[in-house]
C-alpha cells in the first residue's frame, strides 16, 4: 500500500509561483532605481527653485547633453558585451579636429567631410575590436592604446583650437525645431533622440542586440549556442567608434570648433551613465532607456547646481562620483540575490 502524498508537497508548486514572477522582475529593479532617482531629482528642483519645472528647462538637458547621450548608447553596447572603451573622448576631440580643418582650412562642404568623420570612426573602432577579438587583448588596454593615439593625432592636426566660421555650418548648428509654445530643441538632440530609438531596436529587435547580451552572459556559451560571437564583438567595438564619431560631429554644432583638449574625461561620464542607467559592468544586463536616464540624471545635477549658484561647478563631479559608489554596491546587491534565487 503506497504512502499518501503530503499535502505540503501538493501545494509547493503553487506557492513557488509567485517568487518564480518575482525573480524574474528582478531584473528590472536597477532600472526602476534610475527612473525613481531622477523623478526625486526633478521634483526636489520644481519645488525648490522657480522656474526649474518648465519643457524648455528638461529639453536643455538633452540639448546640453546631445553628445554624451550618443557616445553613451555606443559604451552601453561595449559593457552589455562585458568590455569596456576607454577611446571615446579622444576619437570625439579627433573628430572635432578633422571636421574643423575640413571644413574651415580646406573649406570642404559639410556633407562631404562629416560622412568622412563617421567613417574614421567606425574604421578606429572596428581596428580595436579586431585587436581584441582576433589576438585575444584585454579592451581595457586596447581602447588605452587607443585613447592615446587618437588624442596624440589631434596636435599632428593643431595644437590650437579651430573655430568653425563657415555660414552653412553655423546655421545648421544654430537651428532650432519647435517643439511646443516657446520650446525648442537643437539638431544635436533631435540626433540624439533618433540614436536612441535605432539603439532601443538593436538591443531587443535584432539577432545583433541579443548575441551582444549572450556574449556579457557568458560569451563560452554563446560560442556552443553558434551565435556570431566574433563578428558581434567587432561590432561592438565598430558601433563605438562611430557613436564617438557622430558624438564628435553634434559637439561641433555645440561648439562650433575643434579642440584636442575636447571631450577630456568624457569617457568616464559615459562609463558613469551607463552604470548610474543600472547596466552591470560585468555585462549581459542592462537597457539602453535606463542610459538614457543615466545621462539625464548627470544634466539635472548639472543643473541644481545651476540653480543653486552657490555651490561650487566641482559639486558635480562630487555628487556624481557618490551616485556611483551607491550604484556599484546596489550592482553587487542584486547580483548577490539573483545567485542566490537561482541556488534556491
Amino acid at each position: 500500500m503506497s504512502t499518501p502524498m503530503p499535502l505540503a508537497s501538493l501545494s509547493a508548486p503553487a506557492s513557488t509561483a509567485p517568487l518564480r514572477r518575482l525573480r524574474l522582475d528582478a531584473k528590472y529593479l536597477p532600472l526602476a532605481v534610475t527612473i525613481s532617482l531622477f523623478v526625486a531629482m526633478m521634483t526636489m528642483g520644481s519645488v525648490s527653485y522657480t522656474g526649474f519645472f518648465s519643457l524648455q528647462v528638461f529639453l536643455n538637458l538633452l540639448i546640453d547633453n546631445a553628445f554624451l547621450c550618443i557616445v553613451a548608447v555606443g559604451m552601453t553596447f561595449v559593457i552589455l558585451s562585458g568590455g569596456i572603451d576607454l577611446s571615446v573622448g579622444s576619437v570625439i576631440a579627433l573628430t572635432t579636429m578633422v571636421l574643423a580643418w575640413a571644413i574651415e582650412r580646406h573649406q570642404w562642404s559639410a556633407w562631404v567631410a562629416i560622412p568622412l568623420v563617421l567613417v574614421m570612426g567606425t574604421a578606429f573602432g572596428t581596428l580595436m575590436g579586431v585587436l581584441i577579438q582576433r589576438f585575444r587583448l584585454q579592451p581595457f588596454i586596447v581602447t588605452l592604446a587607443g585613447m592615446f593615439l587618437a588624442r596624440g593625432l589631434c596636435y599632428l592636426i593643431s595644437i590650437d583650437s579651430i573655430s568653425i566660421t563657415e555660414a552653412g555650418y553655423s546655421e545648421l548648428a544654430q537651428l532650432r525645431i519647435p517643439v511646443w509654445g516657446d520650446a525648442s530643441v537643437s539638431i544635436g538632440a533631435v540626433i540624439a533622440v533618433a540614436v536612441v530609438a535605432v539603439a532601443m531596436f538593436a538591443a531587443h529587435g535584432t539577432q545583433f542586440g541579443r548575441t551582444v547580451y549572450a556574449i556579457g552572459g557568458s560569451e563560452a556559451s554563446a560560442v556552443l549556442m553558434g551565435l556570431p560571437v566574433k563578428s558581434t564583438v567587432i561590432g561592438v567595438y565598430a558601433l563605438s567608434g562611430f557613436c564617438s564619431a557622430l558624438a564628435g560631429v553634434v559637439l561641433t554644432f555645440y561648439m562650433l570648433s575643434g579642440y584636442g583638449l575636447h571631450a577630456v574625461g568624457l569617457e568616464l561620464d559615459a562609463i558613469a551613465a551607463v552604470v548610474i542607467g543600472g547596466t552591470l559592468l560585468t555585462g549581459g544586463v542592462g537597457y539602453i532607456a535606463g542610459t538614457v536616464f543615466g545621462v539625464l540624471i548627470l544634466g539635472v545635477i548639472q543643473t541644481l547646481i545651476i540653480f543653486d549658484g552657490t555651490l561650487s561647478s566641482w559639486w558635480t563631479k562630487i555628487v556624481i562620483g557618490a551616485l556611483l559608489f551607491v550604484f556599484c554596491v546596489m550592482q553587487r546587491a542584486f547580483d548577490s540575490a539573483g545567485q542566490k534565487g537561482r541556488g534556491r
